[in-house]
């Protein structure tokens, strides 16, 4: 194993995380976008139903908003314990001498 080996596997673990991070953060805004505006438009079509549409939409807002922040564990998960550098220590260990 030799550090250039090493410095890939971070350098692409890196690029990974920064990917999965970017999506997630689009995904939750694309994702409160519609939601908002779904509450919105309901409350246009029928203002007797506000308080449960509003309800609705920060229960879901609340579950949408977990999403990023699972999503961040998991990136730190790969970029603290990465796990390909051990793989990659007992491919190179399995190897016939």
């Amino acid at each position: 194993m030799t550090p250039d080996m090493l410095a890939t596997i971070y350098a692409y673990t890196a690029v990974g995380v920064g990917v999965i991070l970017a999506a997630a953060g689009l995904g939750s805004a694309i994702g409160w976008g519609l939601i908002c505006s779904k509450t919105l438009e309901g409350i246009a079509r029928q203002p007797e139903m506000r308080p449960q549409l509003m309800t609705n939409m920060f229960i879901f807002a609340g579950l949408m908003e977990s999403f990023p922040f699972i999503i961040l564990a998991f990136a730190m998960w790969f970029l603290f314990a990465n796990p390909f550098v051990g793989a990659l220590t007992s491919a190179i260990s399995a190897l016939p001498k």
